[in-house]
């Protein structure tokens, strides 16, 4: 899912805290001309609608540069919160292009409900919901699916095991565990009672 965001060069000299009670917040795109990067501004209702379909280092943003002019593909590398008022303190995006498979968290969906859970009174172990995987920016998954509706208890699958989309790789050790399904809970009620003659 690509998203458009346009923004503008920071003003020389001005001062991040200035900029945010002007409804602007500090930003900086790195990756567009090898080590260096320019200092941006983005209106904090732009920045909010993005936050709302965005996630850090998932989602390609087209980034609009109205006054350089500069545009293309990006990342979110990094998202500073205040930690106080809990509102978006700093952005960082990164260019993409040119630089071939890019590295990207996404997350893992599990679906289908387990046979050894629904029939077994097992219980769904998921180790993992996060993936780091490479793959080309414009074949970013938003998110990559497991059925696991044919686990039994005991069953466990590696990240060796998923279907990946075409061009994506996992950057994960393979024989990592991602899920399993457990054996019942069993409660230790019945505790001997002792009786006081």
């Amino acid at each position: 899912m690509a998203l458009t965001v346009e923004c503008q060069k920071r003003p020389e000299g001005s001062k991040p805290r200035a900029l945010r009670r002007s409804g602007e917040i500090p930003a900086n795109l790195y990756g567009h001309k090898g080590t260096e990067s320019i200092s941006l501004t983005i209106n904090a209702k732009t920045v909010e609608r993005l936050l709302k379909k965005a996630s850090v280092n998932n989602t390609l943003i087209d980034l609009n540069v109205t006054d350089i002019p500069w545009r293309g593909k990006t990342l979110l590398r990094e998202l500073q919160i205040h930690p106080a008022k809990g509102t978006p303190y700093h952005l960082s995006f990164f260019a993409v292009a040119g630089h071939g498979d890019t590295t990207v968290e996404v997350r893992l969906r599990f679906v289908g409900n387990a046979v050894g859970v629904k029939q077994e009174g097992g219980v769904l172990d998921t180790v993992i919901t996060e993936l780091q995987v490479s793959c080309a920016p414009e074949n970013i998954p938003d998110i990559i699916e497991i059925d696991v509706s044919n686990m039994q208890i005991g069953d466990s699958l590696h990240i060796h095991e998923i279907v990946f989309p075409e061009g994506v790789t996992a950057l994960a050790e393979p024989d990592r565990l991602v899920v399993s399904v457990l054996p019942p809970q069993i409660n230790d009620d019945t505790e001997t009672e002792t009786v006081v003659s």
